[in-house]
């Protein structure tokens, strides 16, 4: 991918979130990208986020996954629409559905697609897929921040 990731055109002082802040020495450093109509991103889990049954990533990983993924996603789609800068959003709803253990040791793939922008607001559905098996869905609401 030869376009910066979404998450690199953040302002520096909205950079620090655990999950997608590149500013964040501790966090995921989670990178988005545009595949066609459809965000992109990539991860591998280390073993240590493991859950309740061995071998399988635990729910709130999921969840952030998702909704970092899809803050990223808002962010990068109301850009394209309004050819403005690349604003931060904050979750203002976030549902998950856990469809099947997602296993660790391998790299996860989370799509996400715009369903609505309406003004500040941004409404994206997300998947979770680990070797092509669908293991999680998500939907978010995400609301840009007013800039100061």
């Amino acid at each position: 991918m030869n376009e910066p990731a979404f998450q690199d055109l953040y302002p520096d002082d909205y950079s620090n979130c655990y999950g997608c802040g590149r500013n964040n020495k501790s966090g995921l450093h989670l990178k988005s990208f545009w595949d066609g109509e459809e965000s992109i991103c990539r991860y591998t889990p280390a073993a240590h986020y493991t859950g309740g049954m061995p071998g399988f990533l635990y729910g709130g990983m999921i969840a952030s996954l998702i909704d970092c993924h899809g803050a990223g996603t808002a962010a990068a789609a109301k850009a394209r629409e309004s050819g403005e800068p690349i604003a931060r959003f904050v979750t203002a709803s976030l549902k998950v559905d856990y469809l099947k253990p997602t296993p660790l040791g391998i790299e996860l793939e989370i799509r996400g697609r715009v369903t609505e922008i309406k003004g500040r607001k941004v409404l994206v559905d997300l998947r979770l897929l680990a070797d092509d098996t669908l293991c999680a869905t998500g939907s978010v609401v995400m609301i840009q921040i007013n800039a100061q």
